[in-house]
């Protein structure tokens, strides 16, 4: 096992799941930045558990996290994040808030021809646009966001931002760009804060 550190978090990694990219770096300190302590948090998809295990050694949050391929779930595990194996946000009732959610969804433009066999096709598999994971995200997500509560979704100039910013504003949120990444060569890496106002709740 390789062990890397990243803003006083040691963070182990399995070469079952997806190892911790830009993309990865860039929400963890977003999230650092916006999160305040005492939040209820929820991360879509942990993967190995970088940006919840960052996170929560930074910050004194009360997280969770969900995470629906098994390797993933145990590598998060073993990095200490509370993790549910579930798919998105399937174990959770409709009473249950979180005032943070945050996603690092598989944004990649992917063919039908282009899927990786196994679990790891879940960490890039974007659909035919890009889209496919966020869009449903976007559709799911009010009912577990708390009244002024934060969505923040990292998204990749490929997947068409003004389609995923227009999409959020349609689920009643304010939306901002926190954090651009330019240095990927062939893409720009985007953190978009949505905050959701209790009156515009869908």
């Amino acid at each position: 096992m390789v062990t890397i550190t990243y803003r006083d978090a040691d963070i182990e990694l399995d070469e079952n799941v997806y190892d911790p990219a830009e993309d990865s770096y860039l929400l963890a300190d977003v999230a650092i930045d916006v999160a305040q302590d005492g939040m209820h948090v929820l991360e879509v998809g942990a993967g190995t558990g970088f940006v919840s295990a960052v996170l929560q050694t930074n910050v004194d949050v009360d997280l969770v996290a969900t995470e629906i391929s098994p390797f993933a779930a145990e590598c998060a595990k073993r990095n200490s994040v509370e993790v549910i194996r579930a798919d998105m946000f399937g174990c959770f009732g409709s009473d249950t808030k979180f005032d943070l959610i945050l996603f690092n969804p598989p944004y990649l433009p992917t063919a039908e021809d282009e899927k990786i066999p196994g679990w790891l096709n879940y960490a890039f598999d974007g659909g035919i646009d890009g889209r496919e994971a966020v869009d449903r995200f976007l559709e799911e997500f009010p009912p577990y966001l708390s009244d002024g509560g934060i969505i923040l979704v990292l998204i990749s100039s490929l997947t068409g931002i003004d389609k995923v910013k227009m999409h959020m504003q349609g689920r009643g949120l304010d939306v901002e760009v926190c954090n651009i990444d330019r240095d990927c060569f062939f893409e720009e890496l985007i953190v978009l804060k949505g905050t959701f106002k209790a009156s515009e709740q869908l």
